[in-house]
């Protein structure tokens, strides 16, 4: 007999936007803003106090503040998540840029062993359910523009500018 998921919902609201959060007891399953496109996993009761939810709020408090650069809120399982074994690929190639730095498309699928793949990592980049913590604002153009994101481009150079001040004026 398998367990069945306790989903769970809140919010926060942060600099950018109000965001949801979406959790199940293993780890995060879900950060959104409020107009994004694709939603995985998007329901859950809501709850005011949820272990992994109240350690996402808090770690997400000090990432605006300035003081935190890596999280440490659990992420629950892929096979909770969802999402394909190629989207799992690019998801973990995402959390290897370090705050502070961006990546192209083309190096996330050169970084994965699919160097040809640049137009479906940009497609798994933009199915990234748990936004923030898992870094898709890191990704950017090969020319070094900005491209699409679930919370909207100004969202994406907010963050971007957050993690490194010094390249707010070139966003």
């Amino acid at each position: 007999m398998t367990k069945e998921t306790n989903w769970v919902r809140g919010y926060w609201d942060s600099p950018v936007g109000r965001l949801r959060l979406i959790a199940a007891d293993e780890g995060l399953t879900g950060l959104y803003f409020p107009d994004h496109r694709h939603v995985r996993n998007g329901e859950g009761r809501d709850v005011e106090r949820h272990p992994v939810l109240d350690q996402a709020r808090r770690e997400l408090a000090e990432y605006f503040a300035g003081k935190r650069r890596e999280f440490q809120t659990p992420l629950a399982p892929l096979a909770i998540r969802g999402g394909t074994e190629f989207q799992h690929a690019v998801w973990a190639a995402l959390c290897q840029i370090p705050h502070g730095e961006t990546r192209s498309y083309g190096d996330i699928a050169r970084s994965i062993g699919r160097p040809s793949a640049v137009r479906a990592v940009g497609a798994a980049n933009g199915l990234n359910p748990i936004s923030i913590f898992v870094p898709c604002h890191r990704v950017i153009g090969g020319s070094g523009s900005l491209t699409g994101y679930g919370g909207g481009l100004d969202a994406k150079r907010s963050l971007l500018a957050l993690e490194a001040p010094q390249r707010a004026a070139f966003l």
